[in-house]
């Protein structure tokens, strides 16, 4: 008995000496790794902030607007919030209701309280770079942010959680709230092409595309502008989104209204970006939430496929007919309105009502 707690005793002192080696040894490589980082932010560009712990954009390399452009840009923003306020209310989007149109949401919200800037994320309207940027303010590097196979959403909500009405209510009350509006069209097939033509492998959409082309490919609508693809054409897949409408079924984050999504009209919004200016526009949101030296105006995820947008429109949006381009835009007549955005430069491309059941000989 003595014996074996004797040997016990020697067993636990062993263990004792390694932990103490070990820990003598990665404590100095440990100072040696820190030291290390701050260096390689450093010839990277940039700065390490020893109060925030930020990695900071040097000053020759900082963007900025001038005083005439950033006047130019604060009556730009003028202007669409007011557009935004007058059409809301003739709509009547600004009454509260029990449909996604009329009930505040605040489901893709983040809210950053350290340097009061709050962002709907609007899926496909530059989120990749301002995912980018609030992973940055996260306190995430962006060393780290580049080479992570992580995805940056998941990165994000770890920082950010999400929050409710209330707790969105009482950060705005010292923070910029902002939106990025797109053309819903342009960017409805920025997510057909990305999510649906180039999904992963085995992914989510990549099994969403195999079940519309099994349910959608043989339909006598359909069949003529079918292709041979394994995923589903731009019509297969027009004509799933709009029964998910009709059926009034969840509609994926990525194609869903940017309205009913964010509810800018239930919503106070300090800002309204737009993908089409966001490079003058980002510049002066940060100028204005002072992050000139944290957030560097980069656009990211700029598109696969390296086409230009009005070919690619004109590509896709031509493969289908008026009808269906009409009920297409029923939809998001919404984000066309309060945004700005206008339909008929669509509506010339689409084909006659009678070619879409035409089948070609030899079918």
């Amino acid at each position: 008995m003595k014996l074996n707690k004797s040997n016990a005793n020697c067993r636990v002192r062993r263990y004792l000496l390694i932990f103490t080696a070990l820990s003598l040894l990665l404590l100095p490589l440990s100072l040696i790794y820190l030291v290390w980082n701050e260096q390689l932010q450093k010839i990277k560009g940039y700065e390490i902030n020893n109060e925030t712990g930020l990695s900071l954009i040097p000053d020759y390399a900082v963007q900025s607007l001038s005083e005439e452009e950033m006047q130019e840009m604060s009556v730009r923003m003028e202007a669409r919030l007011n557009r935004l306020k007058d059409k809301c209310s003739e709509f009547g989007l600004d009454v509260l209701g029990q449909d996604s149109w009329h009930t505040p949401n605040t489901w893709e919200f983040l809210v950053n309280k350290k340097y009061h800037i709050i962002w709907c994320n609007v899926f496909k309207a530059a989120s990749s770079s301002w995912m980018f940027n609030f992973n940055v303010l996260a306190g995430y590097t962006p060393s780290y942010l580049l080479k992570t196979k992580k995805i940056l959403l998941n990165l994000a909500r770890e920082r950010y959680p999400r929050v409710t009405l209330q707790e969105l209510h009482e950060a705005q009350n010292d923070s910029i709230t902002f939106i990025i509006a797109r053309n819903p069209f342009e960017r409805l097939l920025s997510a057909y092409r990305d999510k649906i033509v180039f999904a992963l492998p085995y992914s989510f959409h990549d099994k969403l595309g195999r079940s519309i082309v099994r349910t959608y490919r043989k339909k006598p609508k359909l069949i003529s502008r079918a292709g041979t693809t394994k995923y589903p054409s731009f019509p297969e897949f027009v004509h799933w989104l709009l029964d998910q409408v009709k059926r009034g079924n969840y509609i994926d984050m990525h194609f869903v209204s940017a309205t009913s999504f964010c509810t800018p009209c239930l919503i106070r919004f300090d800002m309204i970006l737009k993908f089409e200016s966001l490079a003058e526009d980002q510049l002066y949101l940060i100028e204005k939430t002072g992050l000139q030296r944290v957030i560097a105006p980069v656009w990211r995820n700029m598109g696969k496929g390296d086409r230009k947008t009005q070919e690619l429109q004109q590509q896709f949006y031509s493969q289908l007919t008026r009808q269906e381009m009409m009920e297409l835009y029923e939809y998001y007549r919404f984000d066309f309105d309060l945004f700005d955005y206008d339909v008929k430069e669509y509506l010339q491309f689409a084909r006659s009502d009678e070619l879409a059941g035409a089948v070609p000989s030899g079918v």
